[in-house]
């Protein structure tokens, strides 16, 4: 080798000087023994780099197998039926209708001449609402006056014919049956005016008619006329509403029909009213169920002194219902089959047993359970489509569990 070559790799030729040869053997041990070291420390790295990953993918592996089994194992909740201790309380839509709501119509035709009263306006018994001008019924009155007086002279003079015949037939100048025919013309008189007098009674309430009263205190909500209207009895001409007590007609489901009872309270709300409730009573019930919509109509009577409530309104009735002796359980516990409907029960131990259940009325959230549970089977919330016998699962503290 050339000095160059030895001088690039840091050798350099032994020269025959023996204290030079000692110094540069020395730093060539020092070259062997840092390559040496810096050898071993990348054989240390490479091993602690090793086993760190070996470790790192143990640990994978393992959290991979934990991850796998938890997402395997279904959690679940369960409560448990609940024994009716108080009735429900069944809400029911409605509408407000006046105690009593009738179209007021005139009897005598003719026009209208004034009215009185319009919408809104609170009236008595009585009061008048409207006056027709009624001029064909005024001159059959004063022709039916004329024919009474006619009748009633007729009458005078064959009463005067008739003692006069008496007289004379006292004499023997006439005959019984001119006397008996005379007779008849007093009777005969006397239909007449009878019948004139009827008639003319008659044209004179039919007169009355011309003055359309309020048959009862109310609220006028309608008027259909106005002043110089041809009136006649098909035509109403105001809607009259008792607004003091209302009526609220419900339809109960025949489900609860069996538990709504005359005399029951009921509490009766409107949307527009927040914060108020108006206390009713059922009146009556149609003591029968409506086969087109299978339901049981009543009548609730509604006091409404504040006049707040108006007729026409839409409310909501809520009818407490009476308790029954039933089970109660969340709707989130069915499960629909092909065999029935059902529920998962499960054990301590989170093994499932499905109990086939009968439905009672529906609550919304709850139902009735008539059969298949007791009182002290824990039933799965939300069960799972795909839940069924002896499958086991992990239960999930809940509140109800004593």
């Amino acid at each position: 080798m050339t000095q160059q070559h030895h001088s690039a790799l840091g050798l350099h030729p032994i020269e025959l000087n023996p204290g030079a040869d000692h110094v540069e053997l020395l730093k060539r041990r020092q070259i062997v023994r840092r390559t040496q070291i810096a050898g071993l420390v990348i054989l240390v790295l490479l091993a602690l780099g090793a086993g760190r990953t070996v470790l790192s993918r143990m640990a994978n592996a393992r959290a991979l197998e934990t991850t796998s089994t938890e997402q395997t194992r279904q959690y679940v909740k369960t409560t448990l039926a609940k024994r009716v201790g108080a009735g429900q309380t069944l809400a029911l839509p409605g509408t407000l209708q006046g105690f009593v709501q009738a179209p007021i119509a005139a009897r005598a035709n003719g026009y209208l001449k004034r009215w009185t009263k319009d919408i809104g306006a609170k009236v008595a018994k009585g009061e008048l609402l409207a006056e027709i001008e009624t001029p064909e019924i005024d001159q059959q009155l004063s022709q039916a006056m004329a024919a009474r007086e006619q009748a009633a002279a007729n009458l005078s003079l064959a009463k005067s014919t008739a003692e006069r015949w008496e007289s004379l037939r006292k004499k023997d100048v006439v005959s019984q049956q001119d006397l008996d025919e005379r007779r008849s013309a007093v009777s005969q008189s006397q239909a007449n005016l009878a019948a004139a007098e009827a008639n003319m009674q008659r044209l004179r309430q039919t007169e009355d008619f011309k003055r359309v009263v309020a048959p009862f205190a109310g609220v006028i909500t309608r008027r259909n006329v106005d002043v110089g209207d041809l009136i006649d009895s098909s035509h109403p001409l105001f809607m009259l509403s008792q607004t003091d007590p209302l009526r609220v007609y419900v339809n109960v489901p025949q489900a609860y029909a069996q538990l709504v009872k005359t005399g029951q309270q009921v509490v009766v709300t409107q949307a527009e009213l927040r914060g108020q409730r108006f206390l009713g009573q059922v009146a009556r019930t149609s003591a029968s169920i409506d086969a087109a919509t299978r339901t049981l109509q009543l009548e609730v009577a509604l006091p409404n002194h504040a006049d707040l409530l108006l007729p026409g309104a839409y409310v909501q009735v809520a009818l407490p219902l009476r308790a029954s002796q039933s089970l109660l359980a969340p709707t989130n516990t069915l499960l629909f089959r092909g065999e029935g409907t059902m529920v998962a029960v499960a054990d301590a131990q989170g093994h499932v047993t499905l109990h086939r259940v009968n439905v009672g009325r529906n609550y919304g959230t709850d139902f009735e359970v008539l059969d298949g549970i007791t009182e002290t089977d824990r039933l799965v919330l939300n069960p799972p489509d795909w839940l069924s016998d002896g499958q086991t699962l992990v239960l999930a503290p809940d509140k109800d569990k004593p």
